[in-house]
């Protein structure tokens, strides 16, 4: 990915070396905002058309939810705390001038993801309320309660920020086996689609419905909320390539790392078999293949995963 040398975001709060985390998640942080957030029209020509059909509800912590077992759906209510372990990110932090040049690296990503929203909100003649990324280190402090580096990127709603240890791109190559600067990204916009989804009424719709759901209900809704994050992450790959910072092998990057944290693959890596109702995020058949969606239209209204199969 050719990021060298481009506009950084001035969206990026550094809080690495500050700690918090202490605690476990806790409240709801899905609460309804007035206005209901806006609503894009779907279809539409060119390579960034309207949102279609955003309803639904959703799961957003977390591109890697098993990496500690816990279900997000626990995190976002406060049935759960995260583990206050931050061994895997404080045996793998890169040195300061790796870390250095991730900073560089996200700013430029989430420039990017900027430049590409507010072009689409533009065209609804709204303006586009880019959320924050903050970098931390072992544990931070949100307004969805507290989490350590063993939760992974997150978005959280009630503050509009999204959350990533940068030591978790470590975890993400190591571990997961999805080396890559574009697979980094891919993680990236994947959070800044959850923030998409809120602010277009998304996440307080879920915030109504998951009460009268079975946890086997809100995990299917789930998947189908990851899977149109995947594919606006496709959206901005789209973007990224009209923008000439796409390489050779960068596509094939993102759909390895799509693959890699499909939940059966997951699964089936830590306990050796996959338990399909528990599947929060989608097979990794299902995120390539809504990640591709994007990518080839570049139409966030072609990321309807609320209508028929996924």
């Amino acid at each position: 990915m050719k990021w060298r040398g481009r506009q950084q975001s001035s969206n990026i709060e550094d809080r690495r070396g500050q700690g918090g985390g202490l605690g476990g998640l806790g409240g709801n942080p899905f609460g309804r905002g007035g206005g209901g957030g806006i609503r894009l029209p779907s279809g539409g020509g060119g390579s960034r058309g309207g949102i279609s059909s955003l309803i639904g509800i959703v799961v957003v912590l977390g591109i890697i939810w098993f990496v500690t077992g816990q279900n997000p759906l626990d995190m976002l209510t406060g049935g759960g705390s995260p583990s206050s372990s931050s061994a895997s990110s404080s045996s793998q932090l890169p040195t300061s001038g790796d870390q250095d040049e991730l900073r560089d690296f996200v700013g430029v990503v989430v420039k990017e993801t900027e430049d590409l929203w507010t072009d689409v909100f533009a065209q609804q003649n709204e303006t586009y309320p880019a959320p924050t990324v903050v970098l931390f280190t072992g544990g931070v402090n949100t307004a969805c309660g507290a989490a350590d580096s063993s939760t992974g990127p997150f978005y959280c709603p009630g503050d509009q920020k999204v959350y990533i240890d940068l030591s978790f791109y470590d975890q993400l190559r190591e571990q997961f086996g999805a080396p890559g600067d574009f697979a980094q990204a891919y993680v990236l916009a994947h959070e800044v689609g959850h923030h998409i989804q809120n602010i277009t009424g998304v996440l307080p719709e879920f915030n109504q419905r998951r009460a009268s759901m079975s946890t086997e209900q809100a995990n299917a809704y789930s998947v189908r909320v990851e899977l149109q994050a995947d594919c606006y992450a496709g959206v901005w790959a789209n973007y990224a390539g009209q923008q000439d910072l796409v390489e050779s092998g960068d596509f094939e990057e993102a759909l390895n790392a799509a693959e890699q944290i499909g939940d059966d693959t997951l699964q089936k890596r830590m306990q050796g078999f996959a338990v399909p109702k528990t599947f929060n995020h989608g097979t990794s058949a299902q995120r390539q293949t809504w990640f591709e969606r994007g990518y080839t239209s570049g139409n966030p209204g072609d990321c309807d995963t609320f209508s028929g199969n996924v």
